[in-house]
């Protein structure tokens, strides 16, 4: 039996058509553009349409090599949240967070955003440390966040176990309420149909095969394989792919790719009200709008391009699931996947210029990229727009893994993801 994605029966439809798929101009590439952005996700898909419509600059094209939000748009597990611990972080992500809130009336078009709240167990006396310390960095960058007791994590999320027999007894959580979720692909989507209606031209089945320079080494041109375009302005926000398309400009990133694991469940009627995230178990969960469980893991120990479930890594996390939500254990799972994540040695995304003149690149995000999709977009469409950082995205830049100021939230993002 031919099994496929989350984002591949919604993109078909299941009578096998697109209907469920907002329409825009299927683009023939031009031979010149003001500026390209390469990557057809919604990270790409938002930057042009902040270019267009805060920038004012029209005359963009997205190229995508697949079909719009086929890469890791739609092989995300949909959660939002700005509780990260460092002053960069959290003005990046909390940015991201107000954008969010209004984003399907900024649209015209419905993203499901969905502020359930997203709630952070902690099971030892280190965890219930590290989440306090959070709570109260949060609160000094004007971030939302708050502890439970095991109590009130149990009556903010009913189907949670807090019995004290079990493997990870929950010592308490932290909460920040205006987390949540959203609708992975309808983000792409809406930003899609928002760019083309500004005059953005968005071509798929586009790959970039290579770069053109001129004879001070600035960007002049971009190979694909659908003709030459002529470009003095590239913006690269290829998400499990960047390594490959710098490569082509000889620009060489501190990036390593691994695969990260997920999988869904059947649908059920609504059963589960908010997020609940797990760094001691590595696991978490939430029910998305059309009733299936939707379960994060962790990623392979191995980098890797390839997009497969990990078998072992999924087991481990339902383990922990049925343990800490006992009503899911008779569940079945529909389907597993791997989304391709690329890894900083600091767990921190690039946002920035490139040694290259005229060459951007957004990347770098390991597991954050998803909930940072309109604050990333905005901040690089400035930086695209004006040669220099937006003030949010300026401490992201590349030359940090050369002086040594690193923004590490590898273990500081109150779990993994």
């Amino acid at each position: 039996m031919q099994r496929y994605s989350a984002l591949s029966i919604f993109h078909r439809g299941l009578s096998g058509h697109e209907s469920w798929r907002p329409q825009w101009r299927r683009a023939a590439p031009k031979a010149a553009y003001d500026a390209v952005i390469v990557g057809g996700g919604g990270h790409g898909l938002g930057t042009a349409y902040y270019l267009a419509s805060v920038h004012g600059l029209t005359n963009i094209a997205v190229l995508e090599k697949g079909w719009v939000g086929g890469g890791n748009t739609g092989r995300n597990t949909t959660i939002i949240r700005s509780n990260y611990l460092f002053d960069e972080s959290a003005a990046l992500y909390n940015h991201a967070l107000k954008l969010w809130e209004d984003l399907s009336q900024v649209l015209n078009y419905n993203v499901m955003y969905s502020a359930r709240g997203v709630m952070m167990l902690a099971h030892n006396v280190h965890d219930v440390q590290v989440a306090k310390r959070h709570i109260h960095a949060n609160r000094c960058n004007g971030v939302d966040n708050e502890w439970l007791t095991p109590e009130q994590a149990k009556e903010f999320c009913p189907p949670l176990n807090i019995s004290d027999n079990i493997r990870y007894p929950v010592l308490g959580a932290a909460l920040q309420r205006r987390g949540g979720t959203a609708r992975h692909d309808a983000v792409a989507w809406g930003y899609a149909r928002a760019a083309d209606a500004l005059g953005v031209d968005i071509i798929e089945n586009c790959e970039v095969t290579g770069f053109r320079k001129d004879a001070h080494g600035a960007i002049e041109a971009v190979e694909t394989s659908r003709g030459l375009i002529t470009t003095r302005k590239v913006g690269v926000v290829a998400a499990g792919n960047t390594s490959a398309v710098m490569r082509l400009a000889d620009v060489r990133l501190p990036l390593e790719s691994f695969p990260l694991q997920a999988l869904v469940s059947e649908p059920v009627k609504p059963a589960f009200p908010c997020v609940v995230m797990s760094n001691t178990i590595h696991a978490y969960i939430s029910q998305s709008d059309k009733g299936e469980l939707v379960i994060g893991a962790g990623t392979d120990a191995y980098t890797s391009y390839t997009q497969r479930g990990g078998l072992h890594i999924n087991t481990h996390t339902l383990d922990a699931i049925c343990e800490l939500f006992p009503m899911f254990r008779r569940m079945q799972m529909l389907r597993n996947w791997g989304g391709i994540v690329d890894v900083t040695p600091d767990r921190s995304p690039i946002i920035a210029k490139t040694p290259v003149k005229g060459l951007y690149v957004n990347c770098g995000w390991g597991t954050g990229g998803f909930k940072a999709t309109p604050g990333s977009a905005h901040v690089f469409a400035h930086t695209i727009a004006n040669d220099e950082p937006h003030p949010i995205n300026a401490p992201f830049n590349i030359e940090r893994f050369r002086d040594g100021f690193l923004i590490d939230e590898a273990a500081a993002a109150a779990v993994a993801h």
